[in-house]
């Protein structure tokens, strides 16, 4: 089927009220136009989404999505039909859908694509990706990849037979894009101004990265309805194992650039978890549902659901001390969102991250110098950040902290790095492979959260 052939509601209809299995089966036809073809598994979170909000030049406008009929996958339906009929720069993506509960056994035998984009369950997502590289098929993979040791497990056995078939398995880490930790790890890497990082200790680390999040939020400028499903940590995994991805990522990559990590490189100091509690009235706001179901039970207490979402780890990478910690909570205040903070402490100065609400919680970079070095910042920005990014600037602040002035432009948003993000798998794609540290590094990001997660359920 083809979704610009048809209303939306008339689509919904055929394709839930009328469609077999068979018709849809009959649709599907090899790509042969383009380098990638996608194929979209069970697209249970809106990520799945936001990778289409963007067409691009090596990948077919077809799209094969493969995932069980019901909500999830009407909603995933209508976000790419929302940027098909957007005003302006629409994209003309044409989807061709199998509904079906054998959706992930008709993936592998159809095989109308080379590259499983995959955004979910997350308790699932480890399988999936271990079928697919099994089946000679390159994965693309929302974070969190695994949410435990024993998905870690697979996660190691995925990455051998990806190597052995010189597959690529690539998840998606859109915060390396953002522009404050970009300059942020920048400038870490000019000694001139930065000097070296610090070792940190456990009460004052080296590298601190803290993020805020809402379970109600909008996105694409509608209010975005959550599976219940999303609230039950077996299945989305606790916050120290999900959010935090992008954290001990952010670590890795601006602490250590370009090295090759292992995990014998983390030592886990201390882990803990605490839930946040959501009313039934707050539940019902953001999954539209009028009950706690019978899954999330086990979770309920008072006539509450205990959700295990917040989490912090301290633990030392290379012998550096790195704090990570994550916070969900239901919605933000009037004007708020969720926000980012970050340090890393140089032994000349120190290169923080915050965004509150004297930043109108749109995150800024401050430099705060620990010795003479102004002249050398001044022209790291000049000589280094304005080469590559025009127009950066300066300014010193009442405190005598230095504020990176960052145009307007740089401040794309995060729903803009998922293009980003997807560029630079392609890129991958068409080289044939990653950097030497890239799966490496996420073998040892995976160790770090689930490792964190057996330390704070002692």
């Amino acid at each position: 089927m083809n979704l610009k052939n048809y209303t939306l509601g008339a689509f919904m209809a055929l394709l839930f009220a009328a469609c077999s299995p068979n018709e849809s089966e009959s649709n599907m036809s090899e790509s042969t136009s383009q380098n990638v073809t996608i194929m979209t598994l069970d697209p249970g979170h809106f990520h799945a989404g936001l990778i289409h909000k963007t067409m691009y030049p090596q990948v077919d406008s077809t799209v094969y999505i493969f995932a069980p009929a019901g909500n999830e996958l009407k909603d995933h339906l209508s976000r790419l039909e929302s940027y098909n009929t957007r005003a302006e720069n629409p994209t003309a993506w044409n989807l061709e859908i199998y509904s079906g509960e054998d959706y992930l056994k008709k993936m592998i035998s159809q095989k109308p694509g080379n590259v499983m984009m995959v955004a979910g369950k997350n308790d699932k997502k480890i399988d999936y990706i271990l079928e697919a590289v099994q089946n000679g098929i390159h994965v693309y993979a929302d974070k969190p990849l695994v949410i435990n040791r024993d998905g870690f497990e697979k996660l190691k056995q995925a990455f051998a037979i990806a190597k052995e078939k010189n597959l690529l398995v690539y998840d998606i880490m859109t915060e390396r894009f953002e522009i404050t930790t970009l300059l942020q790890k920048e400038l870490s890497q000019i000694p001139e101004v930065f000097g070296e990082l610090e070792k940190g200790s456990p009460d004052n680390p080296a590298i601190t990265k803290e993020s805020v999040h809402h379970f109600f939020k909008y996105v694409s400028g509608v209010p975005l309805v959550r599976p219940d499903w999303f609230f039950d940590v077996e299945i989305e995994g606790e916050g120290i194992v999900d959010v935090t991805t992008h954290l001990v990522d952010l670590i890795q990559w601006e602490a250590f650039p370009d090295q090759i990590l292992d995990t014998t490189d983390v030592s886990m100091l201390s882990a803990r978890r605490w839930a946040t509690v959501l009313s039934l009235e707050q539940f019902n706001q953001v999954t539209g549902k009028s009950e706690f179901l019978d899954f999330l039970q086990k979770d309920v207490k008072n006539g509450a659901l205990e959700v295990y979402s917040n989490g912090e780890m301290n633990y030392t990478l290379k012998g550096i001390h790195a704090k990570v910690s994550v916070i969900w909570n239901f919605q933000a205040p009037e004007g708020a969102g969720d926000t980012h903070y970050s340090m890393m402490r140089g032994t000349k100065a120190n290169l923080v991250i915050r965004q509150g609400k004297e930043q109108n919680y749109r995150p800024e970079l401050y430099v705060e110098l620990l010795g003479e070095n102004q002249q050398a910042l001044e022209e790291a920005v000049k000589n280094t950040l304005q080469s590559t990014y025009p127009k950066i600037d300066l300014e010193q602040t009442q405190t005598g902290e230095y504020r990176v002035i960052i145009p307007d432009v740089y401040h794309n948003g995060h729903e803009a790095h998922f293009a980003q993000v997807t560029e630079r798998f392609l890129d991958y794609y068409q080289s044939g492979n990653m950097p030497i540290w890239e799966v490496p590094n996420m073998i040892t990001k995976y160790h770090t959260t689930t490792l964190a997660r057996e330390f704070a359920q002692k």
